[in-house]
């Protein structure tokens, strides 16, 4: 039998799950097996966890049928266990490298104790590790195995399920098992201490407790946090009959009600409304159970004595008294914002009492770069499904000029900026807006995000200074605690977005509406935009776009463009696409007036260039991930991997050759990419194979219906819509023959968006259609919206 069994209970945990299991399956010591327990999570941890088992035979599946809570979870991971000892993990912990090797040599040398105690560290969202309180109780032990009558100091470790490991025959001669409820680690953790008679300890950091920023059963308000008194009251139950445990009667009533008193003084745990009759239950509890004599800790005398008495109004004055002076503390550390930004926030508190439109949508992507991206799919297919709605575009003043014809818009940080965001219910963005908007009660916020992440994200960003450079996480979050939903493409950014931009919202797996566009895409529609790119008829059309670096300034092509365009050959469209955050390059000017390649880096439309072009050349930019739907190859030009992944992060190994990683033959020089498409590697067999399964895995989602589903579910309120169909090519395409001419894909074009009217002609809100920046307005002219009347 293996020496340790670890036993992980996994509920909506899918964004930490693998580094859970990871960190078990590679550490040193490796005699262990792995029971990982799906309590029925209704996102992907069941099959992460089947994964897993697949590759290591050292990993036990089980599957609840239905949720039962982290209590039955673990007796069922139990049952099923088979090692000489038990370590129970949550789904969102790890183990630091070693510790089960340092936990077995401890075992070893105080020969196998009942229960053998470790040291933790917390982490939290902001990436700080805090050590525990116990590292010095635990190093006082030396190797000592005792019981706690002898030393009953240890009752003051964190009351938890993972910072021990317990021999599995006395944990099941006693018949051990978690109560169902929260705090049922407490319970139990009392309960095996007070039985052990072998109790032995090492101050060995080995686990890594994460404290989430949300979902964990612990930090959201409500009914469930009253069983803490059940869960005491079974403890004091446990003494009855066990005279011998008499004197530790009162440390323990001192660590319930402590515990009490912690979960009282916190909103995350018991809401402001609950706080009287919460307090009235531990009053209660407290004159049940105080044994004779007993006498309160100095440092919360007052809040003892006020549970004695009964009285939450004495609690409450003493509790209001410090939180002032506090306040007072805090105003004076405050500075007085300025004059405009203090007008504004007026201005805007103005809007915000007046009702929500139910009928008013404001769009924005990319800082209000134009229409674009994921809001610019939903903007037009509610136009068509929900025409009720009127949407109303967020853009810089720079970007007015470039706006579609009929697109009603506001400008950023102006009135009617201010004005829309106060009054419209659904707030739709790739990004983010501003930190001052406030999310009111009965709008509905949308991030759709922009990319599948390859480079690390939000909270990840911490640990790459150059990717982290002038981000506040903690606005950052502000920002995030608004959305609703968010959109997600792929199993992976599902597991990446829940971890990196922790929040409340629910994660919608509809796929990218940007992408339903290779869907209904016409071989009509690839001939125009073909033309209006002046591409040749029959030319191999190659699209390079590379994205940006943080560790450098400005656009710096990573290969030599000329160099490129003459080795393909003068029946080949060298399309070249700075990132969007880059200004334009007199370099690349210079190589399009000498007929070498065309900059398409303002093109407004990357969805456009993706259907024009018969392969992409790219290196780290999510445009691969969008455009494995097409089924068309993808080279991978990475000169620069190693510090990319140093200055950055990375989630996978893009250049692995594995299949589902790397989408595509790899060049890592100039030469190399070269002859990738000089032998034609970049189209052969094993290229279609790579291809086949990085669409498999990064395109799940994308069917051609995303935009739909959003629509229906945000703005037509349907329950259920139907769920994205198995990944396919979205257009049927042989592979382009050098010098080949470009792919057509067959499918339905899709006109209705395009033909729908304009949303200020469907509503009945006014709109400004004066002068525009002093120029008389057209019919081409997008239109700005005014707010002045209701």
């Amino acid at each position: 039998m293996p020496r340790f069994s670890i036993v992980i209970a996994a509920y909506r945990v899918q964004g930490y799950l693998r580094s859970c299991l990871d960190s078990v399956l590679t550490q040193s010591y490796g005699d262990i097996e792995v029971v990982a327990v799906d309590d029925c999570s209704p996102d992907h941890c069941g099959a992460i966890i089947d994964e897993y088992a697949v590759r290591d035979g050292r990993v036990v599946p089980v599957h609840q049928p239905v949720n039962s809570g982290p209590g039955r979870a673990r007796n069922a991971g139990a049952d099923r266990a088979t090692g000489d000892y038990l370590l129970f993990l949550d789904g969102d912990d790890t183990l630091a490298p070693g510790t089960l090797e340092g936990l077995a040599d401890r075992l070893a040398l105080t020969e196998d104790p009942d229960i053998l105690y470790f040291n933790h560290v917390r982490t939290y969202w902001w990436d700080r590790a805090e050590p525990s309180l116990f590292g010095g109780l635990l190093s006082s032990a030396g190797t000592d195995v005792f019981s706690v009558l002898e030393r009953p100091e240890f009752l003051r470790i964190f009351a938890m399920s993972s910072n021990r490991v317990y021999n599995r025959a006395f944990y099941t001669r006693h018949g051990f098992a978690f109560t169902e409820g929260i705090y049922e680690d407490a319970l139990l953790s009392y309960k095996t201490m007070l039985t052990a008679e072998r109790i032995a300890c090492v101050d060995l950091v080995g686990l890594e407790y994460r404290q989430r920023r949300v979902g964990a059963s612990t930090a959201s308000p409500g009914e469930k946090h009253f069983v803490i008194f059940k869960q005491y009251a079974r403890l004091f139950a446990f003494l009855e009959g066990r005279p011998h445990l008499e004197p530790l009667r009162p440390l323990l009533f001192e660590r319930a009600v402590s515990h009490f008193l912690f979960c009282l003084g916190r909103r995350s745990r018991v809401a402001a409304e609950d706080r009287p009759r919460f307090f009235e239950r531990a009053a209660r509890w407290y004159q049940e159970h105080v044994p004779d004599g007993f006498t309160p800790p100095a440092d919360a005398q007052w809040r003892f004595e006020a549970l004695a008495r009964g009285s939450y109004v004495r609690y409450r004055e003493h509790e209001l008294t410090l939180r002032a002076a506090a306040g007072a503390r805090k105003l004076k550390r405050m500075t007085r914002r300025p004059l405009a930004a203090r007008a504004k926030r007026s201005l805007y508190r103005v809007h915000r009492r007046r009702p929500v439109d139910a009928d008013l949508a404001v769009y924005s992507a990319y800082w209000g770069r134009g229409v674009l991206c994921n809001p610019a799919a939903i903007y037009y297919k509610a136009r068509e499904l929900a025409p009720h709605v009127h949407g109303v575009w967020v853009v810089r003043k720079a970007a007015v000029d470039s706006l579609p014809e009929g697109v009603d818009y506001v400008i950023s940080g102006t009135r009617d900026f201010y004005w829309a965001m106060a009054r419209a219910k659904y707030l739709i963005n790739n990004v983010n807006f501003p930190n001052d908007v406030v999310k009111r009660p009965g709008t509905v916020h949308l991030q759709t995000f922009h990319g599948t992440p390859l480079k690390c994200m939000g909270l990840d960003q911490q640990r790459y200074p150059a990717a982290a450079a002038g981000m506040s996480f903690r606005n950052l979050l502000k920002r995030v605690d608004r959305w609703d939903y968010a959109l997600s493409s792929n199993r992976h950014s599902s597991e990446v977005w829940e971890r990196v931009y922790p929040a409340s919202y629910r994660l919608l797996e509809y796929g990218y509406p940007r992408n339903d566009v290779f869907f209904s895409a016409s071989a009509d529609d690839i001939r125009r935009i073909r033309k209006e790119l002046e591409i040749p008829d029959g030319c191999l059309t190659v699209l390079y776009a590379p994205t940006i670096r943080d560790y450098q300034k400005g656009f710096t092509p990573r290969l030599d463009l000329e160099r490129l365009s003459r080795a393909l050959g003068p029946e080949a469209v060298l399309l070249v696409r700075a990132h969007y955050s880059y200004q334009p390059q007199a370099g690349l000017r210079q190589l399009q007036e000498a007929g070498l390649a065309l900059d398409v880096s303002r093109h407004p439309s990357a969805e456009e260039l993706c259907l024009a072009a018969d392969v992409l050349v790219t290196d780290y930019s999510s445009i691969m991930f969008d455009y494995a739907n097409l089924d068309r190859p993808i080279v991978v030009y990475a000169d620069d991997w190693d510090v990319y992944q140093a200055t950055r992060g990375v989630y996978f190994d893009l250049l692995s050759g594995r299949p589902g990683d790397t989408p595509g033959p790899v060049a890592r020089t100039e030469d190399e990419l070269i002859a990738v498409f000089r032998e034609g590697r970049w189209r052969d067999a094993d290229a279609t194979a790579l291809r086949a399964a990085f669409r498999a895995r990064f395109c799940q989602f994308d069917d051609g219906r995303a935009a739909e589903r959003v629509v229906r579910t945000l703005m037509l309120g349907e329950d259920t819509v139907e769920p994205p169909q198995p990944p396919a090519a979205a257009a049927e395409s042989a592979a382009p023959a050098a010098p080949a001419a470009s792919a057509e894909p067959a499918a339905a074009a899709e006109s209705a968006a395009a033909e729908a009217p304009s949303a200020s002609q469907r509503h009945d809100f006014p709109v400004k259609r004066g002068l525009i920046n002093g120029v008389p307005p057209h019919a081409a002219r997008p239109t700005p919206l005014s707010p002045d009347h209701d």
